[in-house]
């Protein structure tokens, strides 16, 4: 039977009968000897992973996401054009057929203060706040002409995590991990880190949640600092051993509750406590940077205050590939700048510039970049015109939401770096070259991980959901 088709069964008898396993067996299979490996993605009792659609590019994925959404105009998609009209009312031919709710027809043109400066044999073009991100030009691939459904950041940020702006769905992480497995036994699938500024992050824990997948497909949450995750140590007094009889206890327990109800969300608990249990030594020696050389050290910018809580979330993500997990996002928030946008900007970018450019050089020097996917960007970008709903103070200017056009960037297994995808007006407002929707941007990552994204689908409330929705095409552009 197709891993992918085993929530068809049409009921708890259906799925013992079918497979002949004894109770227990089926409660625990793949479980507890399928280190840490998903029951309802893997094919027998073996517990061997599921096979891709076809042969992958990449076998990881690290997601920078930058909630809030950077303005691209300030940042990699220079438009010198739009200082001739700095300050004066938009041309009428931009705003004749305005489809922005959160732009007024009596806003004005508000060109880049940045400079902009072409790296790498490819010339691509970067602003000066990101001068570590353009020493990499020639390793990524620019894309300058995302669009995406909505303009509010909470649905803006499931529409780019989950493929709908509405809440309930599994997001990406854990569509991958339920199609794929992990080959990590001692850590989990898919793991979140974040690093905001106090400001938290507009979707929260929706923006990783498994939905109506089985639990153990949801993010789990580290912190890069003291416990990886809340109460995961022993209290005072509970030995090692203890904790593995009592776990022992509880799993009997548990076995004898499938058999009563034949529920196999009991099965997640199970494989959720067994991991728990794992990650209480793996976890701590993830965190421990001590055997890092200073150098590398130095190239996340640990050694500087301002970069080093997003500096230690990149070298813990190219930690954890090396070490199996399938599926990793870094959230830095907020780059929501209505206001003060040249200082905030500077801010978010100083702190993020130099330790993402690092990534990618650590992943590239160690081969790991050649099965390894990143991706950089937010859930939209900003508008060409002045912020108008808090005023124009001369310096404190800011930009709206913009969904119609915006950049994002890719890099590693299987993306055509060095080249620049799809095209904006004089503006930036509306694309004019290949443009790319989010759920094009989520085929394209499925399909760099071997999966076919019309085929990844899951069964609920009777229809089958996947995450791309009833849309989405790979985008050949991108890719080797």
């Amino acid at each position: 039977m197709n891993p992918f088709d085993l929530h068809r069964i049409q009921n708890r008898r259906d799925f013992f009968r079918d497979f002949g396993l004894g109770i227990g067996t089926a409660a625990l299979w793949s479980l507890l000897e399928g280190e840490g490996r998903s029951a309802h993605a893997t094919t027998a009792p073996t517990g061997e992973l599921p096979q891709p659609h076809f042969a992958p590019k990449a076998k990881n994925v690290i997601f920078l996401f930058m909630a809030g959404a950077p303005s691209q105009i300030d940042l990699m998609d220079p438009k010198p054009g739009m200082k001739e009209y700095d300050g004066e009312p938009v041309p009428q031919s931009l705003i004749e057929n305005l489809d922005d709710p959160l732009i007024k027809s009596t806003a004005t043109v508000m060109a880049s203060p940045r400079t902009f400066q072409k790296y790498g044999e490819s010339g691509m073009e970067f602003s000066d706040y990101l001068p570590h991100i353009g020493s990499i030009a020639d390793d990524i691939c620019l894309i300058r002409s995302m669009h995406t459904d909505v303009s509010n950041h909470h649905p803006g940020q499931l529409m780019m995590n989950c493929g709908s702006p509405m809440f309930g769905l599994p997001s990406m992480g854990s569509w991958v991990t339920y199609g794929l497995g992990s080959e990590c036994r001692d850590l989990p699938g898919f793991v979140v880190l974040t690093s905001d500024s106090g400001k938290g992050i507009d979707g929260g824990s929706t923006l990783w949640s498994n939905g109506f997948l089985p639990s153990e497909y949801r993010g789990v949450t580290f912190r890069n600092s003291g416990d990886p995750v809340l109460y995961l140590s022993n209290p005072p007094g509970v030995s090692d051993e203890s904790q593995r009889a009592r776990l022992d206890a509880i799993s009997q327990l548990n076995q004898v509750r499938i058999e009563e109800t034949g529920d196999l969300e009991i099965a997640s608990r199970i494989s959720a406590y067994e991991m728990a249990f794992r990650m209480q030594m793996a976890a701590p020696e993830l965190l421990d940077l001590s055997k890092e050389s200073e150098e590398t050290r130095k190239l996340y910018g640990l050694d500087r205050e301002m970069t080093r809580p997003f500096g230690t979330n990149c070298l813990m993500a190219r930690r954890m590939v090396e070490r199996g997990v399938r599926f990793i996002q870094l959230y830095h928030s907020t780059w929501d700048d209505h206001s003060e946008l040249n200082k905030n900007l500077g801010i978010n970018c100083e702190m993020t510039d130099l330790p993402t450019a690092g990534l990618i050089h650590d992943l590239k020097q160690r081969g790991l970049l050649e099965d390894t996917l990143v991706i950089w960007g937010g859930e939209f970008g900003r508008t060409p015109m002045n912020e108008v709903r808090r005023g124009n103070v001369k310096g404190k200017e800011g930009r709206d939401h913009h969904p119609f056009a915006y950049s994002m960037w890719m890099a590693g297994a299987g993306i055509q770096n060095g080249q620049v995808v799809g095209a904006t007006d004089d503006f930036g407002y509306q694309i004019v070259e290949k443009p790319i929707h989010v759920h094009d941007l989520q085929a394209t990552i499925l399909h760099l991980l071997g999966l076919d994204h019309e085929k990844l689908t899951y069964r609920h409330q009777g229809r089958d959901f996947r995450l791309t929705d009833v849309a989405g095409s790979v985008v050949g552009d991108l890719l080797v």
